[in-house]
């Protein structure tokens, strides 16, 4: 539109002059040695705008002239630019099809016509590891190293090659200049964050958890769980070392950060009870209770009361059954409490609460446990503890990820060492098939399995199956 508005406005002014030339008529009289020229005016104009356009093409075709030689070398760089922007996208569809042949003669042909070895040293290095060549491939990543732009990339190369050849502590070194080039990135923060806990650095592993939740790194709610178990560990290993003021502060930052985490609830209830504080450690283990009973925190809540006769400790086991009535862990902890005060009959009665229709496993030892002491029945006592072998498993701390049972919490599984993978859940349990069904004999009915019923007045419990 200005192009259009500008050309209109040059043909007005022409037009304009034409006339102004048509209306006033003149002579012009130009002499120059013995040379004398008479011309109308308009006439002499044509003649100065006919010098103007032949001055103004022979320039501009001077100009080309003088351009072609750099134009042709800038259209040879931008042919061999192209090619090698397409010889790098060939190389990197051969890395990804794992075309070893393919994606190294792409990459000398990438290098030979790009004149930027950062371009080209990514995939050089790719295909030197698609071809096993690791040592050639390390060296393209070293050389990275000296590229600010590719700084990074050589940086998370060699780690992943440290972390392939098992070598933690450069593979630890590697992590941490990978977050100092790129904090925000969310592999590199997982990456530094599994390397500290694997290495037991819970202190530099709360720092980058925590960098990563102020920064939104990481998912909120993810995060505060591991860094909740990340504190756990901390505390443990402060106070292994005497130093029971960071050892209680870790302890309480992992209870606030995670309410649910027993581990964290029994940490800071053992250190409150280490200060004194043993009427907090009792209102803390309550909390927990309610929540979700487990036997370590029954233990616990039994520790804090061990100076107690047999039939005061009852009585708190009972304000601490009052929290979930429900729960058949609270059953158990009654049951146990009655059976060190041998209040036999309370002791039934809450075995058969917490059994159901089918008792675990710790169920059945306790009820052999009660058949000992009450009536020495021994018969009686070793039916139960067969019954065990076959029952349902009693809840552990079980390894989402391999299935592994393990004896007591850690941050880090014993068996395939992830992280935050230990849950209070079933254990994994071996089923037999069912034999083929087959019509039953005559005169022989197929034999029925009781389940656990109340045993009142000294009933023998039935077979083990």
């Amino acid at each position: 539109m200005t192009r259009a508005m500008l050309l209109f406005a040059q043909i007005v002014v022409l037009v304009a002059a034409a006339v102004a030339l048509a209306w006033r008529p003149g002579r012009v009289a130009i002499e120059w040695g013995a040379w004398r020229v008479d011309a109308s005016v308009g006439f002499l104009a044509f003649v100065v705008a006919v010098i103007i356009v032949v001055a103004v093409v022979i320039s501009r075709f001077w100009g080309a002239i003088r351009r072609a030689p750099g134009h042709f070398l800038e259209s040879r760089r931008m042919s061999r630019r192209q090619r090698g922007y397409k010889a790098l996208t060939q190389g990197m569809v051969a890395v990804a099809a794992g075309d070893v042949q393919e994606a190294r003669r792409a990459a000398r042909k990438a290098d030979a016509l790009l004149d930027e070895p950062p371009l080209t040293m990514l995939l050089s290095a790719q295909a030197a590891q698609l071809g096993g060549e690791e040592t050639a491939a390390r060296r393209y990543f070293e050389a990275m190293l000296d590229h600010p732009d590719t700084a990074f990339l050589g940086v998370r190369g060699l780690l992943m090659q440290a972390i392939k050849g098992g070598d933690k502590a450069e593979a630890l070194l590697l992590a941490e200049r990978a977050y100092k080039l790129r904090p925000e990135t969310e592999w590199v923060v997982d990456q530094l964050f599994e390397l500290q806990v694997e290495s037991a650095l819970w202190s530099e592993a709360n720092e980058t958890i925590a960098t990563a939740i102020r920064r939104k790194t990481l998912p909120a709610a993810n995060a505060r769980r591991r860094r909740a178990a990340v504190l756990v560990e901390h505390s443990r290993l402060a106070e292994a070392e005497g130093d029971l003021d960071t050892a209680l502060s870790r302890a309480r930052e992992a209870h606030d950060l995670d309410p649910g985490l027993v581990p964290a609830t029994l940490a800071l209830a053992r250190l409150f009870r280490a200060r004194d504080r043993a009427a907090r450690a009792v209102r803390l283990i309550e909390e927990a209770w309610a929540r979700g009973p487990t036997p370590e925190l029954a233990s616990a809540y039994g520790a804090l009361i061990e100076d107690a006769d047999p039939l005061a400790r009852v009585k708190r086991f009972q304000r601490l059954f009052s929290f979930r009535p429900d729960h058949r862990e609270s059953h158990i902890a009654l049951a146990e409490a009655s059976l060190a005060a041998r209040l036999w009959g309370e002791a039934r009665k809450h075995l058969a609460g917490a059994a159901g229709t089918a008792p675990t496993a710790r169920v059945c030892r306790l009820m052999a446990e009660l058949e000992e002491l009450e009536s020495g029945d021994m018969a009686a006592s070793r039916q139960w503890l067969a019954r065990a072998t076959t029952a349902v498993p009693d809840e552990a701390w079980v390894c989402s990820d391999c299935g592994a049972v393990a004896g007591s919490w850690s941050a880090l599984c014993g068996n395939c060492n992830a992280f935050g993978s230990l849950a209070w859940q079933l254990p994994p349990r071996a089923m037999r098939l069912p034999a083929p069904a087959s019509a039953p004999k005559r005169g022989n009915p197929p034999e029925r399995k009781a389940a656990l019923p109340p045993k009142q007045g000294g009933a023998k419990p039935p077979a083990p199956a």
